[in-house]
């Protein structure tokens, strides 16, 4: 197994993805694989806030939710490097998009419908999820953020299995872009 040094950590690791990818539940074995801190940003959300993020939604709706969003990961990409899960949402809003794009290495964890429609079905806590049929909700937003999350530094399919397994997927993907940097580095000492 690859040590913490062979992955680039100088930079947080930000899991995107809809909701049911498994972006806390990876984030969380991923931070304690590299030895890192993690970071949920819809919990930051909830104790900058003092209310669920359900009761964000309900009370002042999504866009301001997304403003408030915006400004707690763009905190947290201040602090020390970490695995920071994000929102389902948080990498649609263009500002957000843009800090983590700067300032962090950002990683689309991609599942499928039926997975999706699994996972989110063991709990009632999702506010879009609300608001009609989940297959059909769960669809739409595949439809309209997937070429969004495409824009992420690296993809990793989420699997159906113990979670070690996309979590040493999401390893290999950073140990492969730290090889492919280290390699252009190489290459531009070469040439000057």
């Amino acid at each position: 197994m690859s040590a913490r040094g062979e992955v680039a950590t100088d930079r947080t690791i930000v899991l995107v993805g809809l909701m049911g990818a498994g972006k806390s539940c990876i984030g969380r074995r991923l931070a304690a694989r590299l030895g890192l801190p993690f970071r949920d940003a819809d919990a930051e959300i909830e104790r900058a806030a003092g209310c669920s993020v359900e009761d964000i939604f309900e009370l002042h709706g999504e866009t301001a939710f997304r403003e408030g969003e915006n400004r707690v990961i763009c905190r947290l990409l201040d602090e020390a490097p970490h695995v920071l899960a994000t929102g389902g949402g948080a990498f649609m809003h263009p500002k957000t998009r843009a800090a983590i794009g700067d300032r962090a290495i950002s990683v689309w964890l991609r599942a499928d419908l039926e997975l999706m429609l699994k996972r989110t079905g063991r709990r009632n806590h999702r506010p879009l999820l609300k608001r009609g049929d989940p297959r059909k909700i769960l669809s739409d937003l595949m439809a309209q953020r997937y070429p969004v999350y495409g824009e992420a530094d690296l993809v990793v399919d989420s699997v159906d299995g113990p979670p070690e397994v996309t979590v040493e997927r999401v390893v290999a993907a950073l140990e492969k872009r730290a090889a492919s940097n280290e390699g252009a580095r190489r290459a531009e000492g070469a040439e000057a």
